[in-house]
């Protein structure tokens, strides 16, 4: 089953010139997209978000949409690229370049990122984003 979960999650992830901001901030966006993940996700869903001195944990897939959000606060746009999919079974790690740029700002930041997918037949338990890709190989046991 290892193959179609890197298929499922990479499949969520959007076009890297998709601006994610506009994804998470629309409404009617979001309502179309809730539809469709409720399907794909647990409903004891969770996700962790790096966030400045802390980690939260997100519960439900409001809960994913109320993280991105917070991170996606300071970003005037944003979007992100898949680098690489490490298939670990029940689990795939995302290496992934994001691209940022903050409100008032012309310059585009890039961070190389990661997230830890979790999958349990076939419907995603858990996601942990990682803003330090060391972390996410240590806690993958790579």
């Amino acid at each position: 089953m290892s193959q179609e979960n890197v298929d499922l999650v990479i499949a969520l992830q959007p076009a890297p010139e998709q601006d994610t901001t506009q994804l998470w901030r629309d409404d009617r966006v979001w309502e179309v997209a809730r539809a469709a993940l409720g399907q794909l996700f647990h409903d004891d869903f969770e996700c962790t978000f790096p966030l400045p001195g802390s980690v939260k944990i997100y519960v439900g897939v409001e809960g994913m949409r109320a993280a991105w959000l917070d991170w996606l606060a300071p970003w005037a746009s944003y979007r992100t690229e898949i680098e690489k999919a490490i298939d670990l079974g029940d689990r795939v790690l995302l290496l992934i370049h994001d691209y940022g740029r903050r409100e008032g700002s012309a310059a585009e930041v890039r961070g190389n990122v990661a997230a830890m997918w979790t999958l349990r037949a076939g419907k995603i338990v858990r996601v942990d984003f990682y803003a330090d890709r060391s972390e996410a190989f240590r806690d993958a046991g790579l």
